[in-house]
């Protein structure tokens, strides 16, 4: 692919300015569409004017004065004949009072209102006009822009590209005529200069057929590129790892439990990716409890009877280690050798670790980001396991990666992406998905509770405990913070074990040293502490079927996948469990929204589903984004029926006219596809 020209004549300056908001070359200019449109191909007599919304106006200035009282104003009165009005500017410069001065012609854009001497403007567009100025030809565009790149640059530098950019179409009419859509030439023309006449409902919702085709090509441009990277990945070889059926089948006659047919099916997709010789690289994702743990067992089991050593990188120690202690109960009795690694290790278990999984003596290595340090060698490498793998970055996933020389690669993720997400964002790894949960987990009761009733919710934490039930008291930040004055988890803990002197109230913290967390964890398993307060290290992977209740402190702070994990923490034994979320007044917009949703929805595809809407792809993607081009014009959620279309679109261009698919990404992505490294 050739690189597209850069932007002739600017400045470095101004090339800086445009940098930041990735307009590196012409070609970017293009695709830069405006936010919304001003109408200023009609002035209004000043009499005549509508109220409420912007308007262009014209004429003379009578008067110019500046008022000091209720503070310093720039008022000037303007008529044209029609009638008079005000124009006032709250900040101006003493330049500007003699360039409004009277006698000069002013050409007003803004919203006209009722003010105390009648029709005025506060603070509108102006420029000064000769009375035979013309209007504008077209509806004028508001593009993004960055401070210090004025809309009139923007405007200029998208004309010039606009008359010296190729805008060929990239794709044949047998794709768009299906669809209704207009050529690129057109739509692109149309976006940045709409007529006089537009319909500016269908440019503003971005429903018009030249927004819908912008929108196709951008989703296109992402689906052609994950295709092509996933045709990439599978091009590749990999150590081929058949099914044995000796160590499998070992696990499952000892575990206490059947699988579930979801956990089954999953199980029988992930040996098939592992007896192909190219690189797995699959996503498992299932709701908090479904039972993800076993099924990455059972996969790592296959590449150890084929001679491989497997690997699991979890986020958080607390996690880590849960994964440990379960893998060790189940793989040890096989006559295997599990090890663990954490930055938090001694010296001397560290350097022991160290060695077997050097040497090949541990078949089975966990442990947290430390996996991925440069002294951890492996002797063969053949499967690595990432659990909440999106709250790994790129980087990260791809180090652990390079421990082995193309090993099958297995992402975890209780986190549930929704459809149209997995579609787009994720469409370059195979997926899998536990769709049901194991039998005997019980519902949770969530329940919204104010601040004001926190006696209610310590009564019954009281009341539980001395029924022999144990609770979790989460709080979401560990220090004092004097911007937010949050209750503490220290602060909590510390009040809890006063108000129940005769409870065994316990406390954990991600600033806790590794023993120290381990030892607080054990003796909450073990029952020994029946109350423990945490921050949200014990969001994922803690497993206590005796925990039946969970408040979660200011819950309101809470992002709607942490609140959803964190209550799966309970409603794993037989006991009615519930979470109380403790908020507090008042509560903002977003806030209202979640736990409104949280408190409707115990299905994690779902509430994936509404947070997605909340907050965006962007913000919902994590780490992972920092490998993956957000889309800027489309919407997944709202263009599902043109995502649906682009990605089969994809896969035809792809096979039948791969030319085709090379032009269009040269488009869009300016030789950037293969932005996916992992």
């Amino acid at each position: 692919m050739t690189a597209a020209p850069p932007i002739a004549g600017v400045s470095k300056a101004v090339q800086g300015k445009l940098d930041k908001l990735g307009l590196y070359a012409a070609a970017d200019l293009l695709l830069h569409l405006p936010l919304r449109y001003q109408d200023e191909t009609h002035i209004y007599p000043i009499g005549h004017a509508p109220l409420g919304q912007a308007v262009l106006v014209e004429g003379e200035i009578i008067d110019t004065n500046v008022q000091y009282r209720p503070r310093r104003t720039l008022v000037c009165r303007v008529e044209d004949g029609s009638g008079e009005m005000t124009l006032r500017l709250l900040n101006f410069y003493p330049s500007q009072i003699k360039q409004l001065s009277p006698g000069k012609r002013v050409r007003l854009f803004g919203e006209m209102r009722h003010g105390f001497l009648g029709m005025e403007m506060v603070h509108p567009q102006y420029r000064m006009v000769r009375e035979d100025d013309p209007v504008a030809e077209a509806l004028t565009p508001i593009y993004p822009t960055t401070a210090g790149l004025s809309q009139a640059v923007l405007r200029k530098l998208v004309l010039a590209a606009l008359s010296g950019c190729d805008l060929t179409d990239t794709l044949p009419d047998d794709v768009l005529q299906p669809l209704n859509l207009p050529n690129f030439a057109e739509s692109i023309a149309y976006l940045h200069q709409p007529p006089p006449d537009a319909p500016q409902a269908l440019l503003a919702e971005r429903t018009h057929p030249a927004w819908q085709r912008l929108k196709f090509d951008e989703l296109l441009a992402q689906q052609l590129s994950m295709s092509l990277h996933y045709q990439r990945r599978r091009a590749q070889s990999a150590a081929a790892m058949p099914a044995r059926h000796k160590l499998t089948k070992a696990l499952l006659e000892s575990l206490p439990f059947p699988l579930t047919r979801a956990q089954q099916r999953v199980t029988g997709e992930l040996a098939g990716d592992l007896a192909h010789p190219h690189p797995m690289q699959r996503l498992l994702q299932g709701d908090v409890g479904s039972g993800k743990t076993v099924v990455a067992a059972l996969a790592a089991l296959q590449a150890i009877e084929n001679g491989y050593q497997a690997a699991i990188m979890a986020p958080t120690e607390i996690l880590a280690e849960q994964h440990f202690l379960k893998l060790s109960g189940w793989l040890a009795p096989l006559g295997l050798r599990v090890v663990w690694l954490a930055a938090g290790l001694p010296k001397k278990e560290k350097l022991a670790a160290l060695e077997a999984i050097a040497a090949g003596a541990a078949q089975l290595a966990v442990g947290t980001h430390a996996l991925f340090q440069d002294q951890v060698e492996f002797k063969k490498l053949g499967l690595a396991i990432i659990d909440e793998q999106h709250r790994f970055g790129v980087h990260q996933r791809l180090a652990l990666r390079q421990k082995g020389a193309q090993p099958h690669q297995l992402m975890m993720s209780a986190t549930p992406i929704p459809r149209t997400l997995s579609m787009s964002y994720y469409a370059d790894l195979d997926v899998s998905v536990i769709d049901e949960l194991p039998p005997g987990r019980t519902p949770v009761v969530t329940k919204l509770v104010g601040d004001s009733r926190r006696d209610e919710v310590v009564a019954r934490v009281r009341d539980a405990c001395l029924k022999g039930r144990q609770i979790y008291w989460v709080c979401p930040l560990i220090e004092e913070s004097e911007t937010l004055q949050l209750k503490t988890a220290t602060e909590t803990y510390e009040t809890l074990a006063t108000t129940f002197p005769e409870l065994k109230v316990g406390l954990v913290h991600g600033r806790l040293n590794a023993r120290d967390k381990a030892a607080a964890m054990d003796a909450f398993k073990t029952g020994e502490i029946q109350l423990l307060v945490a921050t949200t290290v014990i969001e994922v992977g803690v497993d206590v079927p005796n925990a039946s209740l969970m408040v979660i402190e200011h819950a309101e702070r809470f992002g709607l996948s942490q609140l959803h994990q964190l209550r799966g923490r309970v409603g794993r034994g037989v006991a009615q469990s519930a979470c109380i979320l403790l908020y507090q007044t008042p509560l903002s917009e977003t806030a209202r929204a979640r736990l409104k949703i949280i408190y409707e929805n115990s299905d994690g595809f779902e509430i994936a589903r509404h947070d997605l809407l909340l907050r965006g792809p962007g913000e919902f993607l994590g780490a992972r984004q920092s490998g993956v081009p957000l889309l800027k014009i489309a919407d997944i959620e709202q263009d599902f029926d043109l995502l649906e279309a682009a990605r089969h679109a994809a896969e035809k261009l792809i096979v039948e006219r791969p030319d085709v698919a090379e032009r269009h990404l040269q488009r869009w992505l300016a030789g950037a596809e293969q932005y996916l490294k992992v």
